[in-house]
């Protein structure tokens, strides 16, 4: 097996003397797609700058290729690029932007190809682009261009924080194209953090969880936020609007944040179906249907009122084909399958 690039132990990082970031260890693999998920706030750019040797965490080891690792050090000075979702473009032109990391480093042959490549790759026309000044770019051209910076690198790894939050539809999927290229082409690793869980589940290799700078698990979860209600019978509800309300235990604290396991819901048969003691229900619509690519596994996100609910598939509708997007589902769970954080 091979060694991981990164292995983080025992990292704690702090703002202003508070702890932002409390990873006991996370290991990431060559060659491979690493997805961060999360809430603003759970310390993903955070752990993304820390990996990118920018920052140096206040107490842990990052190691990379088995070798611990300093800030701006020789040993991923070159190897490791961070792409934000704010392009910070120096004030010259596209050519001359692309081409700093090239020179820097001192790979000056064929810089105009490398250049034109990296440019391709980002669906943005070298003719066209190569003179223009950085000022005559649009917003998602911008940040178009900063990842050619970095592509034109061929990076070991590219850390990739909301690289598609602020661009247009156009240059947010072509971004994505010419990340996975990366992968595909050079062997880059890639980590992303990204409020877009589909994009996500649907590339990733693994998707980390991040809450309060923690790590609360991989895959996929149901994060849900109060205000909680407590009922007449004495349980606690949120109310999801059109009369629906998920039921839970009594939460912890009034700011409790309950997370829910995709397969702790089951969808029922038909509406008419009975459901076993103890267990709570929810109508909603299926608005999605999505395989996990690494594990195989079929998920459907049921809209509920104000909320969508990401539920895992049980294998019999699978094999029925009993599932299809607009169809009206009743779910049932063991409110006591919440778990409080």
């Amino acid at each position: 097996m091979r060694s991981p690039i990164y292995q983080i132990d025992h990292l704690v990082h702090r703002y202003h003397g508070q702890p932002v970031l409390d990873i006991d260890q996370l290991l990431i693999q060559p060659a491979t797609i690493m997805g961060l998920a999360g809430p603003n706030g759970s310390g993903k750019s955070t752990l993304l700058k820390l990996m990118a040797f920018i920052m140096r965490p206040d107490e842990g080891q990052i190691y990379f290729d088995g070798v611990p690792a300093l800030p701006f050090g020789s040993v991923v000075r070159f190897q490791v690029t961070l792409l934000t979702q704010e392009p910070y473009l120096m004030k010259r032109s596209v050519f001359n932007n692309i081409a700093y990391g090239l020179r820097v480093r001192g790979q000056g042959e064929d810089t105009a190809g490398r250049i034109h490549e990296a440019l391709e790759m980002v669906g943005l026309d070298p003719e066209r682009f190569s003179g223009r000044q950085w000022s005559e770019l649009s917003g998602g051209e911008a940040q178009r261009v900063a990842l050619a910076a970095r592509l034109v690198l061929k990076p070991r790894v590219l850390l990739l924080d909301e690289p598609t939050a602020s661009v247009d539809a156009v240059s947010s999927e072509l971004i994505r194209t010419a990340s996975l290229r990366a992968r595909q082409e050079w062997g880059t690793t890639l980590v992303i953090a990204s409020h877009d869980r589909e994009w996500l589940y649907d590339v990733c290799d693994e998707v980390i969880q991040l809450f309060k700078g923690r790590m609360t698990g991989t895959g996929r979860t149901n994060m849900i936020f109060g205000p909680w209600q407590e009922g007449g019978d004495g349980g606690f509800h949120k109310r999801l609007g059109d009369g629906r309300r998920l039921i839970v235990p009594a939460p912890p604290h009034a700011e409790a944040i309950a997370f829910i396991d995709p397969a702790a819901f089951r969808i029922l048969d038909s509406p008419a179906d009975p459901v076993a003691e103890h267990e709570a229900c929810i109508d909603g619509t299926i608005t999605r249907l999505s395989l996990e690519r690494h594990s195989g596994r079929l998920y459907a996100d049921v809209r509920a009122g104000s909320m969508t609910l990401v539920v895992c598939v049980e294998a019999a509708h699978v094999a029925a084909m009993t599932l299809h997007r607009g169809w009206p589902v009743r779910l049932a769970y063991r409110p006591e399958r919440v778990q409080w954080h």
